[in-house]
């Protein structure tokens, strides 16, 4: 079923050595395992795991490409993660070039995405608390399928270090005021794909109008 993964991933240029796949492999056993007791995902069939959350997670790769967004040493932060996505995808490709924290308020969804860590041997941390208690700082705040998306604008924008980004992943719709920020992408096998990309000085500004 991996072997899906890489087919994917080469066609949509995002090439995955032998021991990612072999990480991916551990993460979709386990994340199929876990969802039959503790419905960490409405997305069940491994297939569908593959396309829908690992290579949707992986098009960032091709985002941070397309808008020369330099992520190495960069602190990055997935808000409201659930079962690890796009943060552990990322995690995987990137390895120890980002260092990444997983925001997540559901105790079990914590509990497995600390269990994941060990079994893929891989460095995260994971924030077990709502967004807004949340007290770090990050260089990118990523967020995909979090809430409303005026209220991740004004939850990234806490805690986002000065010069930082705030990347939305989106689906067809996208808020008016958002669409200056939007980069849109076409992928093989997935919807086309919206990301709002915005400055921390940009959201200042974004969120004075809509308060106002």
């Amino acid at each position: 079923m991996i072997d899906l993964l890489k087919k994917l991933a080469e066609e949509n240029r995002i090439p995955l050595s032998q021991d990612q796949l072999n990480k991916f492999d551990i993460y979709l056993n386990m994340l199929t395992k876990w969802n039959r007791i503790y419905n960490l995902t409405s997305i069940r069939k491994k297939e569908e795991i593959i396309i829908k959350h690992f290579l949707d997670s992986l098009t960032l790769v091709k985002l941070f490409e397309n808008v020369e967004l330099n992520i190495k040493n960069k602190k990055v932060a997935d808000l409201g993660t659930g079962a690890g996505f796009p943060g552990v995808p990322l995690k995987i490709y990137y390895g120890d070039i980002i260092d990444l924290h997983l925001i997540e308020a559901v105790g079990k969804k914590c509990i497995f995405l600390e269990m994941l860590r060990k079994e893929l041997g891989i460095n995260y941390t994971v924030l077990c608390k709502r967004a807004e208690e949340v007290t770090d700082s990050f260089d990118i705040v990523l967020s995909r399928a979090t809430g409303k998306t005026f209220d991740v604008l004004k939850w990234g924008k806490d805690i986002l270090k000065e010069g930082g980004y705030l990347i939305i992943m989106k689906g067809k719709k996208v808020e008016e005021e958002l669409i200056p920020f939007t980069v849109s992408l076409k992928f093989k096998e997935l919807p086309e794909r919206k990301f709002v990309v915005i400055k921390k000085r940009n959201l200042n500004n974004l969120n004075h109008t809509k308060s106002g």
